[in-house]
């Protein structure tokens, strides 16, 4: 009895030094830019104006993990459209701020925003500068049912390390700037 109780402590104190060295897992704003950049080509498969098929590029990401203190990332985006009707193309360029509540999915070890709201909107379009107005719940509906399926941030399975931290029941912070992923204890 005694030597399988000395085992399982050797074997708890062998797994607690292991994963001291990914106690706390973060990843910052360019991180998750750059995430996000490699997956908005696939929002412009989804974009449609009024049933008109649009041309959709994103020329500036910008996030703001965690401003004034607050559990929120701020996504910003300047993008340039193209719709294409009865044979003529119009540009549009677009510039849209939203917020959202991370949150992290232990199955698909992912980070995903929910409860996104717009903050600003800002379009010109053909002469017609001014903000979304009537299109901002369509605007919203695109959003929210991309980043329902598409998430800010994926951890790395390749990484032994973040493999292993992802087993452990996970508590998720988010700081000025930063997204800290911590083991529950």
């Amino acid at each position: 009895m005694r030597v399988l109780l000395l085992i399982a402590t050797t074997l708890f104190l062998a797994a607690c030094n292991t994963t001291q060295g990914v106690s706390v897992y973060s990843f910052t704003n360019a991180e998750v830019e750059t995430v996000l950049g490699k997956q908005l080509p696939k929002l412009s498969e989804k974009v449609s104006l009024m049933g008109l098929p649009v041309q959709f590029d994103v020329n500036d990401l910008s996030v703001n993990i965690g401003p004034d203190n607050r559990d929120v990332v701020v996504l910003g985006a300047d993008s340039s459209a193209e719709i294409n009707a009865f044979a003529l193309k119009y540009p549009v360029r677009l510039k849209l701020q939203i917020e959202g509540s991370p949150f992290y999915d232990s199955e698909k070890k992912a980070v995903f925003l929910r409860n996104v709201k717009l903050l600003d909107s800002s379009v010109d379009a053909g002469g017609f500068k001014g903000n979304l107005g009537a299109l901002d719940s369509q605007a919203m509906e695109v959003i929210n049912a991309f980043l329902a399926v598409n998430p800010v941030y994926s951890l790395n399975m390749d990484d032994p390390k973040i493999m292993l931290l992802s087993k452990l029941p996970l508590d998720m912070k988010v700081a000025e700037g930063a997204i800290k992923l911590v083991p529950r204890l």
